[in-house]
């Protein structure tokens, strides 16, 4: 192998090594901070407090009758699901359905509707109100909690850390060292999601580690695909390297032998 060829290699070697260093850094950063961080706590499940259960001798009306009720309303084509919820100490529907609609190139396109109703009477409610929210929010939150803001929210970015759940929502920040906020779905009635600074550090780190800085959990994405094939080179040319040096270590070897 010429000179000028190990040359090429050797800087590919060293550029490619500080490039992949970098990221094997911040990998090795993530897998320290989920290895050693309780995933409980990232969750935020030590600041929970349980749905109450409701009593056995409650009396529900039929979800049919509900049905109907958003039928008179609303075309529905099919039903998503229907759970039973509660709200105030109240048992509620959760119904959540799908209308068919066309648009103007006559394509059918499905909306899913949220609907709520008092399990015990059928009667329909609209979306929760931003006190109510804060209710729901502070009813499931362990503590007596301050409300230190609360935003409505309609629509989210890629990286917003309540992506990819049900909208619209509250957003009610407690005042609390970790600065956790419950997010509260106003359609459906239920707390959705806590999020709280662990969370947040662990939700960079895994953006770091899997390289999807859109979603976070596209394991295809093609700059991870980049990296393993330059780790790949990376590897390959440390071994022809490898060889060349101690090609060469025993070629010297020789030479002060034969003097």
């Amino acid at each position: 192998m010429t000179f000028r060829n190990q040359y090429y290699i050797r800087k590919t070697h060293r550029w490619l090594g500080l490039l992949l260093g970098i990221q094997f850094l911040m990998w090795t950063i993530g897998g320290l901070y989920f290895s050693w961080t309780n995933i409980d706590e990232v969750h935020g499940d030590f600041q929970k407090r349980n749905a109450p259960l409701f009593n056995s001798d409650v009396n529900l009306v039929s979800p049919t009758m509900v049905l109907d009720s958003i039928k008179s309303r609303h075309p529905v084509d099919s039903v998503v699901s229907i759970q039973l919820i509660e709200i105030f100490g109240k048992p509620h529907y959760q119904v959540r359905c799908l209308s068919v609609v066309k648009d103007k190139e006559n394509v059918n396109s499905g909306r899913t509707m949220n609907h709520l109703a008092n399990a015990e009477n059928g009667q329909l409610r609209g979306p929760l109100t931003k006190d109510e929210a804060i209710k729901v929010a502070g009813m499931r939150y362990k503590g007596e909690p301050k409300v230190r803001s609360v935003s409505y929210l309609t629509q989210l970015g890629s990286h917003h850390e309540y992506r990819e759940n049900p909208l619209p929502a509250y957003a009610v920040t407690f005042e609390h060292p970790t600065n956790t906020t419950v997010y509260v779905a106003s359609e459906l009635g239920t707390v959705q999601k806590f999020r709280n600074n662990k969370w947040r550090v662990f939700d960079f780190l895994w953006m770091m580690h899997t390289m999807d800085y859109e979603g976070r959990d596209n394991f295809s994405n093609i700059l991870l695909r980049i990296f393993s094939i330059f780790g790949l080179v990376t590897i390959l040319s440390g071994f022809v390297l490898f060889f060349i040096s101690a090609k060469r270590v025993r070629f010297s070897g020789k030479k002060i032998k034969q003097k």
